[in-house]
């Protein structure tokens, strides 16, 4: 249990003792520090309850407190305000302790078994800037529920199946007629034939054919007919598919590899394939299903629905499937595999609609069981400066390439080639990109979309990884130039820059679980940038390596070594990675 839940668990039990029936206490961070570091704000509601002034309760309170040496400067505001503030004897355990063990500032979670579908790219097409929150808030969500004690299964959920499918083979088909796929008469093995087209190759493929399908009925009618013959096992397209995938595969994952994400299963819409029979003659067994205007669905409206919702479609009238029906192929596939206790689906929030049919559908169909938790946790948009979303200067979509290329080349101005050496100045602009990359994503809350603006980002001041990445750095070359020194014990405070420090280190679980109950990391990507700064300030102030106190010397530097692991527990956990020099 972290310090401040120990702390306000013994509080509880203080309350409870004087007679008042309370439940939890919570240490609300004071926004008047002349008045204490917290602030209990519990004696209105114990008024009610128990019929009396809330200022009598709270002067019951404060007498007990008072007596507490964790706690000094105990005052009653307004109506019956509690402020504290901690002790500087119970700061310094609380330091030693945090410095001995970092985990003993984190409170851990009830661990559950969690599904987590994010990244959704398709195969045979570049990623692209839309790919990008995805790829970053998931893998962060990831991060933080196993940092506090969850077991998570992350599957990226390629799109491997539909119309795009369709006009590569096509596609394909026009430039190389003559290959074995598309020979009807071949009597060999489809998967033993070999495909001598590169990643280059896929990356214009899909874009040329989608342009001829869009402008020619024709074309798009032979599409639909090969996409119709691939998901019906036409042997030649299946194999053909197969090798695209492959290749596809590897050229994206070395995308989300820079982009520092990882995935536990590299699945995608076929493979929930073989599970579609056996679940749709469950669904027509139990009279899941309804026929409505040739197609067949499910009814997912309930009683208390206040807009409209529309029943999912499973089957459309040509007997084709649709997401819908591979969605809950895949949810069936993953209950049968891995019985999770939650499904957490990282996408675009525009598609909330959709996703809210398809959990309605799982439990109404019992594909899961009632208690089974199911989380749409929807994203905005990185826009451009015009306020839409982020394009080329020719107005196209624009791949993560090349979105990484331009930020490395901004932030790779403002490396400091006296520091770096040539042969690390390429991988430093790659760490630094990436991780502006990310941290431009995470501060703003998940569901808004934001403004994504290169050179603001890159600045090495204000609130940008660059400035935290530079901060981090300059602690590890403290450490390293003071090893000689003692480190060893937190022994004293000296002035309110050192206490402000300590004070924003006991946030850090309050932070952590916030941020995992509103499955979002800006408030983590803030508070990482308020113990920095805090830190920073503490440091401009202060002449650690020179100062003649010892006792205050080896203070300082066991406070930069918690800082410095709490910011790299912290970058890790939203996916950075810090360089070694800058």
């Amino acid at each position: 249990m972290s310090i401040i839940k120990t702390v306000e668990q013994e509080l509880l039990k203080m309350i409870n003792e004087l007679g008042y029936d309370l439940e939890k206490v919570t240490l609300m961070v004071s926004g008047r520090k002349e008045l204490g570091d917290y602030q209990i704000n519990d004696a209105m509601q114990l008024a009610k309850k128990h019929g009396k002034n809330p200022r009598e309760i709270a002067t019951d309170i404060v007498t007990v407190l008072e007596k507490d040496n964790r706690f000094t400067n105990v005052n009653i505001a307004g109506p019956g305000f509690i402020n504290l503030s901690l002790s500087e004897e119970f700061l310094v355990d609380s330091m030693n302790q945090i410095n001995e063990d970092i985990y003993s500032n984190i409170d851990k979670v009830e661990p559950k078994k969690i599904m987590m579908d994010y990244g959704g790219a398709n195969i045979a097409k570049t990623l692209h800037v839309g790919h990008i929150r995805s790829a970053n808030i998931g893998e962060a969500l990831k991060r933080l529920a196993k940092a506090l004690g969850h077991e998570v299964i992350a599957d990226v959920h390629f799109g491997d199946i539909g119309r795009q499918s369709g006009m590569v083979i096509y596609e394909i088909k026009e430039r190389y007629p003559d290959l074995e796929f598309f020979n009807e008469n071949y009597e060999g093995d489809y998967n033993t034939l070999e495909l001598s087209i590169t990643e280059a190759d896929l990356e214009e493929i899909y874009p040329m054919a989608s342009i001829k399908a869009k402008e020619d009925e024709n074309v798009m009618e032979q599409v639909v007919t090969i996409t119709k013959d691939l998901e019906e096992g036409h042997k030649g397209y299946s194999a053909l598919w197969n090798k695209i995938k492959e290749l596809s595969i590897k050229d994206i994952s070395k995308v989300y590899d820079r982009l520092n994400t990882e995935f536990d299963l590299l699945e995608g819409e076929m493979d929930c394939y073989p599970y579609i029979p056996k679940m749709l003659e469950y669904f027509e067994k139990n009279n899941y299903l309804r026929e409505s205007e040739g197609a067949k669905v499910i009814d997912v409206i309930r009683e208390d629905d206040n807009s409209p919702m529309p029943p999912l479609i499973i089957i459309k009238s040509n007997g084709a499937t649709v997401y819908g029906t591979r969605d809950l192929a895949t949810i069936y596939s993953r209950q049968e595999r891995f019985k999770p206790d939650e499904y957490w689906y990282v996408t675009d929030i525009r598609q909330s609609l959709y996703f809210e049919q398809v959990f309605r559908a799982a439990h109404k169909t019992k594909l899961v069981s009632n208690d089974t938790i199911f989380e749409f946790l929807g994203f905005g948009t990185m826009n451009g400066s015009d306020g839409k979303p982020f394009k080329t200067r020719d107005g196209g979509v624009m791949s993560l390439k090349e979105l990484i290329s331009l930020v490395k080349e901004e932030t790779n101005k403002r490396i400091n080639t006296d520091i770096v050496a040539e042969d690390k100045r390429e991988e430093t602009a790659e760490i630094i990109a990436i991780s502006t990359l990310k941290y431009a994503d995470l501060i703003p809350f998940r569901g808004t979309d934001y403004i994504f603006d290169i050179s603001k980002f890159a600045e090495l001041e204000g609130k940008t990884a660059p400035y935290l990445l530079y901060s981090t750095v300059r602690m590890k070359s403290l450490l390293e130039k003071s090893k000689e020194l003692k480190q060893e014990n937190f022994i004293k405070i000296n002035n309110t820059d050192d206490r402000e420090v300590l004070l924003t280190l006991l946030q850090l679980s309050t932070i952590l679980n916030k941020s995992l109950e509103t499955k979002s990391l800006n408030d983590i990507a803030d508070y990482v940038y308020r113990l920095t700064s805090a830190y920073n300030k503490f440091y401009a102030g202060n002449r650690i390596l020179t100062c003649e106190d010892k006792e205050l010397q080896e203070s300082w530097l066991v406070l930069t070594k918690v800082v410095y692991t709490t910011n790299n527990l912290l970058l890790d956990i939203l996916g950075m990675k810090v360089p070694e020099k800058m």
